[in-house]
């Protein structure tokens, strides 16, 4: 019996990108925008199909509160406080650093608060430690009396993964003659689900940099052969959130094509990687192709320097 429970409203939308396809050497039918950027529930993202399954099991397992781990500025942490608000439940996010790292905070960290969810700031050290601290965290939960359930990084697990095996399933039934699936690959769960419902060959992950070994974690997730995995890593830079200028470009071109918004840290990385894949062949003019949409918006607003430079390139643009 399934324990999934329903936090927005499906299938997200497919829309065809003529203008984008043409701008990167496709032919105009070819790309298609899968929007799961506009999932219902607090302010969209694929980590929602996620929660579903993860949320569901914290539910039967009798929990009042859930905790999570990532970077102040996690969608995954986000949806999370918005589930817990949705459901009733009490939500601690997990983050490196201390309270001065939210003095300036924007993006997700402002949602964050208005869903209710309360931080627990982990120190300086290696997002890889989180774990640990957050199951001290549960441990003292406990010890109050709530009753914790800990949400893996990312909300990415083989339980996690079946959010997109749902949404593969949903992709093929409004795609189904789809050669290229695009998508940003950042703690795995998201290529996983999709790599069970469209197999290894159909689905191309953009490594983001958020894990040491993207491969290993996908198939692990996937329970896959790595070597039949799809993987590009020539997009990370210099290191998961640090902009670079293929990802600024990539941006640049799908806002000023379709009116699409991508994220510096996971849209924009796999939109560049998009790019990179066309023009080496990897992708071809008349393979029908699907670029996920994750979501991330308010990670753009949260980036400095991605606000920094996008707002001063006005100036250097004459009136018309």
């Amino acid at each position: 019996m399934s324990d999934k429970i329903a936090l927005s409203t499906w299938p997200t939308p497919m829309e065809p990108a003529p203008r984008l396809a043409d701008r990167i050497g496709l032919h105009e039918g070819d790309l298609w925008i899968k929007r799961d950027d506009l999932i219902g529930l607090g302010g969209g993202g694929n980590k929602v199909r996620k929660l579903e399954w993860t949320v569901g099991a914290a539910l039967a397992a009798g929990a009042d509160t859930l905790v999570t781990t990532g970077a102040a500025q996690s969608n995954h942490a986000r949806l999370t406080a918005a589930a817990g608000a949705r459901l009733g439940l009490d939500v601690v996010l997990v983050f490196p650093g201390t309270p001065d790292s939210a003095a300036h905070g924007s993006g997700n960290l402002v949602l964050d608060s208005l869903f209710g969810a309360r931080v627990h700031w982990a120190g300086p050290g290696a997002p890889s430690g989180l774990g640990r601290v957050a199951e001290d965290v549960c441990e003292q939960l406990r010890g109050e009396g709530a009753r914790p359930f800990l949400i893996p990084f990312g909300g990415s697990s083989p339980l996690g993964a079946r959010g997109y095996v749902d949404g593969g399933e949903e992709l093929l039934a409004q795609l189904p003659d789809v050669a290229h699936v695009v998508v940003a690959l950042g703690s795995g769960g998201t290529m996983a689900g999709l790599v069970g419902a469209l197999g290894a060959e159909r689905v191309l992950g953009v490594h983001c940099g958020a894990v040491e070994d993207p491969v290993a974690t996908v198939a692990g997730l996937a329970g896959v052969d790595p070597g039949s995995l799809r993987v590009r890593t020539d997009q990370v830079g210099a290191g998961y959130g640090v902009l670079t200028e293929p990802v600024l470009a990539a941006m640049r071109t799908a806002a000023a094509t379709e009116g699409i918004v991508l994220d510096p840290v996971y849209t924009g990385r796999a939109m560049a990687g998009l790019l990179a894949a066309v023009r080496d062949g990897d992708i071809a003019p008349g393979e029908l192709t699907v670029f996920l949409h994750s979501g991330g918006l308010p990670g753009l607003f949260g980036h400095a320097e991605t606000v920094h430079r996008t707002v001063s390139a006005l100036s250097s643009r004459k009136p018309a």
